[in-house]
């Protein structure tokens, strides 16, 4: 196969110009998590004709991953998911340029957000995401993040903006990311669970016994491939708005998509969610059998 650049972008041009692609094409983005929504955001972005990545991911392919993940097959179970991710990439645009890194990419992550002021935020691991927050705020780097949600969100973290444990009221402020401890992650849960709840219809959507299991712990996270790639989609988008210098509109709270009504759900204003505030916690009390 002859491959080019151009041939392989063509069908962009229209949504974007010329000069954007080039944009694209020299843009590095860093992609920490590249199973499920991350790894959707990896692939959509890869085919988009951004050039050059960093990918991290420490864990490998499991049969419970077929389900929502782009880049899990059958006869890849067992593989690390970000050596088949950039090999993926690699097969889409022969030309890209991926860095793949694996349990060891926290302690490389101070250069990392240094080279890639766009950074896509896959993982579900609390205290290295607290991590990754932290030093991307100091490089001055961008995180582009979802929520643990029924629907579809994301949001965009710039670096003047106030970091996810200090809005949603994490109980980690102050800690070193290394000394979070499980009964922190738990109370991190709670807290994003009890956002989602205030600022959605999530709980409509979902089977709220199954999602007072996860919040205690007691069942893995449910995720579900329409849900899990549609967020990935909405990622991409805001990493291709960055690159571009676009103003997509999205902030810090982000917004929830409702493929069921259809309709955008934004934040509450600060008063509603006040009032909601009490009834929404003894909601999540309920759920988890807290007294």
């Amino acid at each position: 196969m002859s491959f080019d650049y151009y041939s392989f972008t063509g069908r962009n041009i229209g949504f974007i110009d010329e000069h954007e692609q080039q944009l694209l094409r020299q843009a590095r983005v860093f992609v920490c998590g590249v199973g499920g929504m991350g790894g959707a955001a990896f692939m959509a972005l890869a085919r988009a004709g951004v050039g050059r990545f960093v990918i991290a991911d420490i864990d490998r392919f499991e049969v419970s991953n077929l389900n929502r993940q782009v880049f899990a097959f059958a006869d890849e179970v067992g593989r690390e998911k970000a050596a088949v991710a950039a090999e993926a990439a690699k097969r889409i645009n022969p030309t890209i340029e991926v860095e793949v890194l694996g349990e060891n990419w926290t302690d490389e992550l101070p250069g990392i957000a240094a080279r890639c002021p766009v950074i896509v935020n896959g993982m579900d691991d609390i205290a290295a995401g607290v991590h990754l927050y932290r030093t991307a705020k100091h490089a001055e780097a961008t995180v582009i993040d979802a929520y643990m949600s029924p629907l579809p969100s994301v949001i965009v973290v710039r670096p003047q903006d106030p970091r996810p444990e200090q809005r949603l009221g994490f109980p980690t402020l102050g800690k070193d990311w290394t000394e979070i401890t499980d009964e922190d992650r738990r109370a991190a849960m709670r807290a994003e669970i009890e956002h989602v709840m205030l600022h959605s219809s999530s709980r409509n959507y979902v089977d709220l016994a199954i999602a007072g299991e996860v919040a205690t712990g007691r069942r893995s996270r449910m995720s579900f491939a329409p849900m899990v790639i549609s967020t990935g989609m909405l990622m991409a988008y805001e990493a291709v708005a960055l690159i571009l210098g676009r103003t997509s509109g999205t902030d810090c709270r982000g917004w929830f998509l409702n493929p069921h009504r259809p309709a955008i759900e934004r934040p509450r204003s600060a008063l509603t969610a006040a009032l909601m505030r009490p009834m929404v916690r003894r909601a999540i009390d309920q759920l988890t059998g807290r007294p």
